[in-house]
């Protein structure tokens, strides 16, 4: 192996921990906050009649979709069909921007119910509902970008057999996403 190959391998092997070491960070502040969450359910001013909206089942069939689609992506880039792994990636995005107004419409859904996120109004459960999905939201607009870079690099051609590392940092991080909203839909479902 020369030193370049080796510099390589090295380099690919760092983004990959980075990788790791962000998605358990993650995972620590989700498992800190659903942590709270059941602490919490013990309140006396607790919400138990708070139902789950049904944007919010939506949303969760649209981003595992979203899933298929961009592991689709990747083996068509694999494969190097890059015209079919661009319409791939595209319906991944598109995806990704339908989960993001389906949650949008999951909070209107709860407002309707006569629950906000702070105010008179608001409870416990539901600020810890906004919470957990806002964040996730926003780690999935991160996800949002890094599926545009993805957009971006295979258009201009950079993915191939030999360079593949961009595409499956970005598939591993948008599964981890996926992994994460539906412990979090899950979760709210079964014990809020």
């Amino acid at each position: 192996m020369n030193q370049t190959t080796s510099q390589t391998t090295n380099i690919h092997r760092s983004k990959r921990m980075m990788l790791w070491i962000a998605m358990i960070s993650m995972s620590m502040t989700f498992a800190g906050l659903t942590s709270a969450y059941v602490v919490s359910s013990n309140r006396p001013d607790w919400l138990s009649q708070l139902v789950m909206p049904r944007a919010f089942t939506i949303s969760t069939i649209i981003l595992v979709l979203s899933g298929v689609t961009f592991w689709y992506a990747k083996k068509l880039i694999k494969a190097n069909q890059n015209i079919q792994s661009q319409w791939a990636l595209l319906i991944t995005f598109f995806l990704a921007l339908a989960f993001i107004y389906f949650q949008f419409q999951g909070f209107g859904q709860i407002i309707h119910q006569g629950y906000y996120f702070t105010g008179p109004e608001s409870s416990i459960t539901s600020s810890f509902i906004y919470i957990l999905v806002l964040l996730h939201l926003i780690h999935l607009v991160a996800g949002i970008i890094v599926v545009s870079v993805v957009m971006f690099n295979n258009f201009k051609g950079k993915y191939h057999k030999k360079n593949l590392i961009g595409v499956e940092l970005a598939t591993n991080f948008w599964h981890f996403l996926d992994g994460l909203w539906l412990y979090l839909y899950l979760f709210i479902l079964l014990v809020g």
